[in-house]
């Protein structure tokens, strides 16, 4: 990615910034001359991400907070709009996993926390971030679903259906906003080298289930190649690509 890809001087909202694919978004961003706001629920994670890009030669900030809570969300967002003067694309990639529960077996809390941070912090960030791209007439919007979005067969309940949930939420804003010059797509990745972890039990239905069909998901990616996706989307290099689902997991969603 070059800096023709009109990212230079850009503001952009990178979320779950402190680890795996966040940090590798946020420093591919920053290489291409971006200005970063780097958000975590890990403030420690967060700001150490900040240092290696400022090390680096570039610019950004960092934000520590629950998503799932409109204040943070919003601050997140008048954050990039306050240090750089607006907010040109917002990366909606924080994510938790789930137990990998089958439906009767899903407890409310996990439930209620997985749609939070999964579902409901993208959302909240989308609205909050929606009225200053609108003023500028130019916007992307990239999220990060998961294979788990396309099949009901790559997680547990709850982790499926806030993936589910968040496609729609890609496609809904992607066709609502596309004639106001707003893009919306998302990557759906496979197997990553990320620090996400899954506490399941062997031996229930859920994980029983799904490692049947583990065999398919093919070769396991590294943080890097799923950051290259969410940065070609969030260019100019994807201006006439909107509402696009991209799969990013080595032909595991062609199988």
């Amino acid at each position: 990615m070059t800096q023709s890809s009109g990212l230079d001087g850009s503001s952009v909202v990178v979320t779950g910034a402190g680890s795996g694919i966040g940090r590798a978004a946020a420093r591919q961003f920053a290489q291409v001359g971006a200005k970063v706001v780097v958000a975590d629920v890990n403030a420690d994670a967060a700001k150490a991400v900040v240092e290696e890009i400022t090390a680096a030669g570039g610019t950004a900030v960092a934000v520590a907070g629950d998503l799932s809570d409109l204040a943070v969300a919003e601050e997140v967002v008048a954050t990039a709009v306050s240090a750089f003067g607006g907010l040109d694309v917002l990366v909606n990639n924080a994510g938790i996993m789930d137990s990998m529960a089958a439906a009767a077996d899903v407890t409310d809390a996990e439930w209620d926390r997985v749609l939070a941070v999964n579902l409901t912090a993208p959302f909240l960030l989308t609205r909050a971030a929606l009225p200053h791209m609108l003023a500028k007439g130019k916007g992307a919007i990239v999220n990060t679903t998961s294979e788990a979005a396309l099949r009901g067969s790559a997680a547990g309940a709850a982790y499926t259906a806030s993936k589910h949930g968040l496609v729609g939420l890609t496609r809904s804003v992607a066709v609502m906003y596309r004639d106001a010059g707003i893009r919306a797509n998302a990557i759906a990745p496979g197997g990553t080298q990320t620090g996400i972890t899954v506490n399941a039990d062997p031996e229930g239905r859920g994980p029983q289930t799904v490692a049947r069909y583990m065999a398919n998901m093919g070769r396991v990616a590294d943080a890097e190649e799923q950051a290259a996706a969410i940065v070609f989307l969030a260019s100019d290099a994807a201006s006439n690509i909107t509402g696009v689902i991209l799969p990013v997991d080595n032909g595991w969603a062609a199988v």
